[in-house]
């Protein structure tokens, strides 16, 4: 088991942000719980958590909208997204937002706690820019076209996370050196 941290749960659902923080109390982490983007905007004036667990329905915002302006302000701010929306739209634009992991709601309190884990054992690398990104991989990737640049950010991105991606595009294209830079 990693070393407990202080996690941050978002839900306008209080009976969510009870079972919850009960959940991972249990486990020993410190948790501190938000109704709304303006209550978490409060807390996290006092300093940041080790993870950000939140819902993307929130009363006075979008919570992937969250997720995008936190990690642009916060790179190495692990934050885990669930949502009630179950649509294979909302795990991705979580994904693409830099959420740590994506979780459909109703989820397993374990599910959760791994996740939590997860994210404070492995810490959360900043974001990497294209030279980075390359040499992360070991792999040798040419280009600086803004497409390229786009392809760079995005290996960065799920290097991190313990996704299944599928890498898609014309023959000859460099899909398989995609491929190895990602693993």
């Amino acid at each position: 088991m990693s070393a407990p941290g202080v996690v941050l749960v978002v839900d306008d659902d209080a009976a969510i942000r009870t079972v919850v923080a009960a959940a991972l109390k249990r486990e020993v982490h410190t948790v501190t719980t938000a109704a709304s983007i303006a209550d978490l905007r409060r807390l996290l004036s006092g300093g940041l958590p080790d993870v950000l667990v939140t819902d993307v329905v929130l009363p006075d915002g979008n919570g992937l909208d969250l997720v995008a302006s936190l990690t642009a302000e916060h790179p190495t701010l692990p934050v885990i997204v669930f949502s009630a929306q179950n649509t294979l739209a909302t795990a991705v634009r979580a994904t693409e937002v830099g959420a740590f992991d994506y979780l459909p709601k109703p989820f397993d309190l374990d599910v959760l706690s791994q996740a939590v884990r997860g994210a404070i054992a492995k810490g959360r690398r900043g974001p990497l820019d294209a030279p980075d990104a390359e040499s992360a991989a070991g792999t040798t990737l040419i280009g600086r076209s803004p497409a390229m640049q786009e392809v760079y950010r995005v290996i960065a991105r799920v290097v991190s996370n313990d996704l299944t991606v599928l890498v898609m595009g014309e023959s000859g294209t460099g899909k398989e050196l995609v491929a190895k830079a990602i693993h």
